[in-house]
């Protein structure tokens, strides 16, 4: 069996410079767990990281669901637009709750170990969710087109049936791109090494990892990437260009700013969103340092759930009007 692996990994290493063709038989078996990179090796910071990634997590799940029942006992507040946003931040609150409960629970037990099926799964959903709050954004982008461009027909246009069908398509090209992931990564048996450098199962670290060629799954992975990621920018860049050529048509400056401040909450988190991803790719290319780009990332996986909720209700005086009826009732 040992000859068998042998020569196995070195068919495959042949095609991978990478891929020692040295390494020992008996070291080629199944991974059954990786291991992710710490926050901080420091044992003095574990405390201060453990309270702080707790209290962003808090804050996060606390501040999206306020959202979400807000606008739920507010009937003045069922609208699309609305509709969306509860949908955003529930999108959020599973977004972040991927990653940080893992972080928080490493932090405290000192240790880094995630098993194999644990790291498949957190892949999946890291990426089912990401790209459902890219969909959601480019959906709500369109919203806003209606409400601007065509505003006499908003109503007949964004019907429930219309809007329903928008965010059950946006979930079902989600699940499609995270499978896809999920299978070529199920389709790799042998790995270099069980460290990953981020501090979660990152797609594109398990597939550096992998001890053969994936020339053909990175053109699958790159090419479902590009249509989750392409489409919903296009629609959003479409749909704002639209809606800058309908406002500069109006002549009042009173009128001009009432139809752009219906957009802009929207308008920050989409900058907050893309930007913030847009930098860790753009800065992983450049930056040799694997943990600035893990510490990167942490922006757009963590920052960015936890500022939507802040954006939406200091930008939007409904938002506002909405969290202090319901607290007044809670009260």
């Amino acid at each position: 069996k040992l000859e068998k692996f042998s020569v196995i990994m070195n068919f495959f290493c042949y095609f991978d410079p990478h891929c020692s063709n040295n390494i020992e038989p008996q070291n080629l078996t199944l991974v059954s767990e990786f291991h992710l990179m710490r926050v901080s090796d420091d044992p003095g910071l574990q405390p201060i990281l453990f309270c702080l990634f707790m209290f962003v997590y808090l804050v996060t799940v606390l501040g999206n669901l306020i959202i979400i029942l807000a606008v739920n006992s507010d009937s003045n507040l069922h609208t699309p637009m609305y509709f969306f946003l509860c949908n955003l931040s529930l999108a959020d609150i599973c977004f972040i709750s991927t990653t940080v409960p893992k972080m928080i629970v490493n932090i405290q037990t000192h240790r880094k170990e995630i098993i194999y099926v644990g790291c498949l799964t957190q892949m999946s959903f890291l990426i089912l969710f990401g790209c459902m709050d890219g969909l959601l954004l480019a959906v709500m982008a369109y919203d806003r087109f209606v409400a601007v461009c065509h505003p006499l027909h908003y109503s007949l246009i964004m019907n429930p049936r219309l809007c329903g069908s928008l965010v059950f398509l946006s979930l079902l090209v989600s699940l499609v791109d995270s499978q896809a992931h999920n299978l070529i990564a199920l389709q790799i048996i042998y790995f270099k090494d069980v460290e990953i450098s981020n501090f979660f199962c990152d797609p594109a670290q398990l597939l550096n990892l992998a001890c053969f060629n994936t020339f053909i799954n990175d053109i699958v992975m790159y090419f479902v990437g590009a249509l989750s990621g392409l489409l919903p920018i296009s629609g959003i860049f479409f749909s704002y260009y639209k809606i800058v050529f309908s406002i500069l048509k109006i002549s009042s400056s009173g009128g001009r700013y009432k139809a752009f401040s219906t957009c802009g909450s929207h308008l920050s988190v989409v900058c907050l969103f893309y930007g913030t991803a847009m930098g860790v790719y753009l800065g992983s290319a450049v930056s040799r340092s694997p943990r600035s780009t893990a510490v990167a990332s942490l922006m757009y996986t963590v920052v960015t759930p936890m500022l939507n909720p802040f954006i939406y209700s200091l930008r939007n005086k409904d938002i506002k009007r909405a969290v202090k009826r319901f607290h007044r009732k809670i009260l």
